[in-house]
């Protein structure tokens, strides 16, 4: 890889992380920690606003942004496949906002890596989820967001009614079950 993509790279990885050590970020790039070192201080001498130190981890500063990325072919097949089959497995404020995110990407790219980015052959089943599960994984998310807690009634694998105030720490999809952790 060319020492300008290995760069690039680097930003982004950065910049798509709250914090970044530099043995994630060698391991990434498949390069030593010293060169992520020296990478990293080439790129704050050129004035990107990456914060940090060796041994603690890097940040971007908010605002630092670069222009608009062109995907590959093969990148937009895969945004097109991943939103197919994550929409239907989302609450619908979500999976509207998946949507519109994925209209403006596939709006900007060449005609003939759209064509193929929506040609792509792979489909997933409508409406995975009914109305109230989807109704509560979006209370369960923006309380996740918020940080605020929930009460909840359900029964256990018993049968047994049970009452809690839980804080959501995140919903994990496992193929078949959602599970709430809190």
């Amino acid at each position: 890889m060319r020492r300008a993509d290995r760069l690039f790279q680097l930003v982004q990885l950065i910049r798509g992380r709250r914090l970044s050590t530099a043995r994630f970020l060698a391991t990434r790039l498949e390069v030593s920690e010293r060169t992520v070192y020296r990478h990293v201080a080439d790129l704050v001498a050129q004035g990107v606003p990456i914060e940090g130190e060796a041994g603690v981890g890097y940040r971007m500063r908010s605002g630092f942004d670069l222009p608009p990325l062109m995907f590959t072919r093969e990148e937009a097949q895969a945004l097109v496949a991943a939103v197919r089959v994550a929409r239907s497995r989302l609450d619908e404020a979500l999976a509207d906002h998946v949507e519109t995110a994925l209209s403006k990407i596939l709006a900007v790219l060449p005609v003939a890596s759209r064509a193929a980015a929506e040609s792509i052959a792979v489909l997933a089943p409508p409406a995975a989820l009914d109305a109230a599960t989807r109704r509560r994984l979006r209370v369960l998310r923006e309380a996740t967001e918020q940080r605020a807690k929930v009460r909840m009634r359900y029964l256990d694998l018993k049968g047994t009614a049970s009452e809690r105030a839980v804080r959501p720490l995140g919903c994990v999809y496992w193929g078949e079950v959602w599970t709430l952790a809190a």
